[in-house]
Order: structure tokens, then C-alpha cells, then sequence
């Protein structure tokens, strides 16, 4: 059982350091700080993660596996209601994961290996998102020239990466808090999709309307 401790600290010390970072930011949190919320040693921290940047590491690690897992269902999406639901379900990972969109450029500029990886996170994400369009233009719910879908995958992509940043100039003692949450995810996925609103079929278009307005609770 001894031999086990070391793990169960290790990922007790990540998933601190991932709330404080989300509530944070993560220029603002030191490894003093971190070792004072989990109470433990200086030393005992820098025995599992000697840098600060081996913790950033290790959290951008989780989130590009889960990620992955997640972008690789978006060929199944066929209509706005998959697509609605896919698109929420990647808002809710890059929430879980804020620290890394709200402090982006900072971390990039200091990370050699965040600034390499975030650029295939992109590559990715626009690759699932062509997956998306086109699952979307076999099915018929969309109707987007090809020449067209390269641009707006890139488009999404950009909303999709830079909503939470959106959400925090627009009310920065609020937007990233845990109450603001799920109308911030809504909103989110709702601009997205709402880039697709002049190539969806009309029956496709008035679905997203309807879920819009059911979900951010007006008529």
C-alpha cells in the first residue's frame, strides 16, 4: 500500500493546482502557494513536480488525451442536435481546463513545449470540425460549397478558442467563476454553431433556434 502514496499525492497535487490556476490564473500562482493549499512541504512538491512548468505539463497532458478522445466522435455528428451536444461537451472540457485559454499567449510565450502542442490542438480541432461539416452537408442539414468549409472550419475554431477570453474582457470578476458556468458553455456553443446558421437547411435552422432560445430560457 506504501508504494501507492506517491501516485495519490502526485494526482492530489495536479488537481489542486488545476483549481487554483482555473480560479487564479496561472501567472498568479506560485509553487509556494500550492504547497501552503495542499499543506504539504515545499520539498514534497518539488519531489513529484521539481518545476512549475512539469505541473503546467502535466494538466496541458490530461487535456490534449481527453481532447483527443472527444474530437474523434465528431464524424458522427450528422445534424444541429449533434452538433449542439458535441459542441457543449468541448466547452465543458476547455472550462475544466481554463487556465490554459485564459492565460493562452502568456503560457505559449513561456512554454516551448505548450506553444508546439497547442498548434496541433488546433490542427486537430479544425480537422473534427471538417468532420462535423461534412458529416453534417451527407446528411443534408447543411449545404456549405467546399471551397467554403476550409474558412468557416477555421472560423469556429477561432470562437471555439477564444470564447472563454470573449467571456472574461466582457465581465472579468465574473465570467470564469463556476457560477457562471453553464450559460458561459451555452452561449459558447450557441455562437458557434450560429456561424452555420446562412448554409443550414431551414427545418435545421429553426431546430437551432429553438434550442438557443430553451436553453438560454427565452421565448
Amino acid at each position: 500500500m506504501a508504494k501507492k502514496a506517491p501516485r495519490r499525492t502526485a494526482e492530489r497535487i495536479l488537481e489542486v493546482t488545476l483549481d487554483l490556476f482555473n480560479r487564479f490564473g496561472e501567472p498568479n500562482v506560485s509553487t509556494t502557494l500550492i504547497s501552503a493549499e495542499l499543506n504539504i512541504s515545499p520539498g514534497n512538491l518539488y519531489y513529484h513536480y521539481p518545476a512549475k512548468d512539469e505541473l503546467i505539463n502535466s494538466l496541458f497532458d490530461r487535456y490534449e488525451r481527453a481532447l483527443g478522445e472527444l474530437l474523434a466522435a465528431a464524424g458522427d455528428v450528422r445534424d444541429v442536435e449533434d452538433a449542439w451536444f458535441f459542441l457543449h461537451t468541448l466547452f465543458e472540457l476547455i472550462w475544466q481546463y481554463r487556465f490554459l485559454y485564459r492565460d493562452l499567449n502568456d503560457l505559449l510565450s513561456k512554454n516551448r513545449l505548450l506553444e508546439t502542442h497547442f498548434q496541433h490542438v488546433l490542427k486537430n480541432k479544425t480537422k473534427a470540425v471538417r468532420a462535423l461539416l461534412d458529416g453534417m452537408s451527407r446528411s443534408g442539414a447543411v449545404r456549405i460549397d467546399t471551397r467554403e468549409a476550409e474558412p468557416m472550419a477555421t472560423s469556429m475554431v477561432v470562437v471555439l478558442t477564444y470564447w472563454l477570453s470573449y467571456e472574461y474582457v466582457r465581465d472579468p470578476r465574473h465570467a470564469l467563476e463556476p457560477g457562471s458556468a453553464q450559460q458561459a458553455l451555452l452561449r459558447g456553443a450557441h455562437h458557434v454553431l450560429h456561424l452555420l446558421v446562412p448554409y443550414l437547411e431551414p427545418a435545421q435552422r429553426q431546430h437551432l433556434l429553438q434550442l438557443a432560445g430553451a436553453y438560454s430560457g427565452s421565448p
